[in-house]
């Protein structure tokens, strides 16, 4: 039992220095407060945004690739952008559809921005002639009306689905099904709106979808020199997202042998999986929400300095009460011990306190609907961790300082 007296004997002591002191105490944990609820807020913005990005992502399909044309050389060795090259076409994507086995639906795409001109309402935006498979592809619902069938690609008939935000735009409140929509030179009958799938990059909300045969009398598609149909991309669902590498390897030698690639020739393609830009997007936001929580971590350098000059005004004023202890048998290394025990209790408090501020101002940012966080545990553990990292650090000199005073010259301080 004295055992354990004797360790829990320094906890005491600093419990004591801390309370005898009350508003000092409270001051010097304020700091610790505002730096670590700052951290826990910033972080859990950045977790959020991360969280929502990704949910919006895994809408579109995890098993979901896009093959798009790689870039062109011009002259003097100046490539141009990603996708200038015209490297894709109808009959690339009806040989993965017949070819290869890990693929479970295949839809060509060709894009292009038009004016959308429906009554006194006009805008521009992405239409997409594709196939019936797209539905299926990109794992899309229609909230009325339906999309266009086999018959209407076959027939080239004048129909169009359009995406929820060109939907609200055009029509307002009015129901847009049967209505007439002139699409750049040709008028369709809209037949369908989609689901809404968020604002992630890419999102059908912004497009509207005619039948791939439709878009070529709306748009002169353009042809290769042998006749072949050039399109913007091919998306395409793997039937396993474990063999999404053999996939990935499956259509670049496909594609590689179809457009007659030597074996030194880059590939005139890109292929894409949802997969990757997920991986992608997380470590971006992970750098961001670190990025966040070390701007926020500078004001806890900031309470750590304000626990170093309280410690050493505590030392001073305790200076006699140093000395008395010594003179009676204190060790060095009690001394020590109790003012370094005495800092890190004010950096705990500030930091299970800050805990609960940053957790309730983050609570708040959600109720208030300004943007989605999330508050994870690892971010608790590492914003109080360093909060009494901090504590220790700073506290470190003062304690230092009162273990080596001078007994004699401590009694005589007046």
């Amino acid at each position: 039992m004295k055992k354990y007296s004797k360790l829990l004997r320094p906890f005491g002591n600093a419990w004591g220095g801390v309370t005898s002191h009350k508003l000092r105490s409270l001051l010097t944990i304020l700091g610790i407060v505002i730096g670590v609820s700052a951290v826990i807020a910033l972080m859990s913005i950045g977790k959020g945004a991360e969280a929502d990005i990704l949910s919006r992502i895994e809408t579109l399909g995890a098993n979901l690739m896009m093959i798009t044309p790689g870039s062109t050389m011009g002259a003097g060795g100046v490539r141009g952008a990603a996708g200038s090259a015209v490297s894709l076409t109808m009959e690339d994507a009806a040989a993965i559809q017949e070819r290869t086995d890990l693929v479970s639906s295949v839809s060509p795409i060709f894009s292009k921005n038009l004016q959308l001109i429906a009554g006194s309402q006009n805008m521009n935006a992405q239409v997409t002639g594709t196939t019936t498979s797209y539905m299926t592809t990109y794992n899309l619902n229609t909230t009325s009306g339906t999309f266009f069938s086999d018959y209407d690609y076959q027939q080239g008939t004048a129909v169009a689905v359009l995406g929820a935000t060109v939907a609200q735009t055009l029509y307002g409140s009015n129901d847009p099904l049967g209505q007439n929509l002139r699409i750049g030179t040709i008028i369709v009958r809209v037949i369908g709106v989609l689901a809404s799938k968020g604002s992630v990059s890419g999102s059908p909300d912004n497009m509207v979808f005619i039948p791939l045969s439709t878009m070529q009398q709306a748009v002169a598609q353009q042809r290769t020199a042998s006749g072949e149909q050039v399109i913007s991309s091919i998306s395409l669902t793997v039937k396993d997202i474990k063999n999404s590498d053999s996939t990935v390897q499956q259509l670049t030698d496909l594609l590689r042998t179809r457009h007659r690639l030597i074996a030194s020739a880059a590939n005139d393609f890109t292929i894409t999986s949802m997969e990757q830009v997920a991986s992608t997007v997380s470590d971006t936001m992970a750098t961001t929400t670190m990025l966040l929580g070390s701007i926020a971590a500078i004001s806890l350098l900031v309470g750590g300095i304000g626990v170093m000059n309280i410690m050493l005004v505590s030392v001073l004023e305790r200076t006699r009460e140093i000395g008395i202890r010594k003179a009676l048998g204190a060790k060095d290394t009690d001394i020590w011990v109790q003012f370094l025990i005495e800092s890190a209790f004010l950096s705990l408090a500030g930091g299970l306190i800050g805990v609960i501020v940053g957790w309730g101002a983050a609570y708040l940012v959600s109720a208030l609907g300004t943007m989605h966080t999330l508050v994870s545990m690892d971010i608790v553990v590492l914003a109080v961790s360093v909060s009494i990292g901090i504590g220790l650090f700073f506290g470190f000199y003062p304690a230092w300082q009162a273990s080596r005073l001078n007994p004699i010259e401590a009694l005589r301080y007046e």
